[in-house]
């Protein structure tokens, strides 16, 4: 299986680029991206994890011809025990991780859940009150879609991934950067994932939030409110990476 293995995965963020950026990468011959997006394999919570059918998670890519095979399932980066399920499946998996200003990312992902009626409150409740509803979820403490504030601790998230991978195996991008210039950021997914450099892409904007009215605005009273709920993460992110935000 060694030859097989996936060898690259957009670990992150939900709402920080990454369809985008697959998007980019499906478009590039020498990459053999998975059948759809988001593969959700190692947030799976039904799988054997004793004894993984990693047959299952192979059939989501087109035979093995060479190319280096990778999907893109941004919750791996915040579903707890996937990022250990990744070292065990290929411990020299590269993983690209989109980094987004965790208020905007917050703001993004509730007018996403806002949109698809899965969540009613507005989001001044969702990240204070609201986050209450993770210790009533199961597994306790984390919940897939209604973690507005909690996919936002990336300071946390990457030193759970750097104490499972060397960092020469992880390349961080930001949204914001790759939505700019495009082809200075796929170029770097490209070296990093030992390719040479090709042609630049034209720029694009998936996901977009839908038009509609979403009762309100992101308040200066919200940002500042999730600045300092952020305010330790974000040096634990910036002593680890280099990055800050806000």
């Amino acid at each position: 299986m060694d030859g097989e293995r996936v060898a690259f995965i957009v670990a992150g963020v939900q709402k920080g680029g990454t369809t985008a950026l697959f998007d980019y990468l499906g478009e590039e011959s020498d990459l053999a991206p998975s059948r759809v997006k988001e593969v959700h394999f190692f947030d799976d919570e039904a799988v054997n994890w004793a004894a993984p059918d990693y047959g299952a998670y192979h059939a989501q890519f087109a035979p093995f011809d060479g190319r280096p095979r990778g999907e893109a399932t941004p919750i791996y980066l915040y579903w707890p025990g996937s990022l250990e399920r990744i070292c065990a499946y290929n411990s020299a998996m590269k993983l690209i991780v989109m980094l987004r200003d965790p208020v905007a990312r917050a703001w993004s992902h509730w007018k996403m859940e806002y949109a698809r009626r899965v969540e009613t409150e507005p989001f001044a409740w969702c990240i204070r009150q609201g986050r209450q509803r993770l210790f009533d979820a199961e597994p306790w403490g984390v919940h897939r879609e209604v973690s507005y504030v909690e996919r936002g601790f990336y300071g946390e998230q990457m030193a759970r991934l750097f104490d499972l991978f060397p960092r020469e195996q992880v390349l961080i991008l930001r949204s914001d950067e790759l939505r700019a210039d495009p082809a200075a950021g796929l170029g770097a997914v490209r070296r990093f994932l030992g390719l040479p450099d090709g042609p630049s892409p034209a720029p694009r904007e998936v996901h977009v939030g839908a038009q509609m009215d979403y009762g309100g605005e992101l308040t200066a009273q919200d940002i500042a409110h999730l600045r300092a709920v952020y305010a330790r993460d974000a040096e634990r992110l910036a002593d680890l990476t280099g990055v800050r935000f806000g």
